[in-house]
């Protein structure tokens, strides 16, 4: 089972926000997921990005590998 850390998007049609979720990498983007760790707004001034850092930290020493967008959002916000 390949785990990853991924957004699965929420919101209204051209109004996305996006949560910051642990999913099986075979379920669908909003399909299915383990545990919600987060959530991150792009259409706030300036983006909010929330995530429970306990949790990240351990997801990703048990082995979940965030998906590239992820990973840029951890390194700017100073979780990796």
């Amino acid at each position: 089972m390949a785990v990853k850390i991924r957004l699965r998007r929420m919101g209204a049609k051209k109004t996305p926000f996006y949560r910051i979720v642990v999913a099986d990498s075979r379920y669908p983007r909003d399909g299915r997921f383990i545990e919600e760790i987060g959530y991150y707004n792009p259409l706030t001034e300036p983006k909010t990005f929330k995530v429970d850092e306990e949790k990240a930290k351990k997801w990703i020493s048990n082995g979940a590998q965030p998906t590239d967008t992820v990973k840029a959002l951890f390194k700017n916000n100073n979780i990796l």
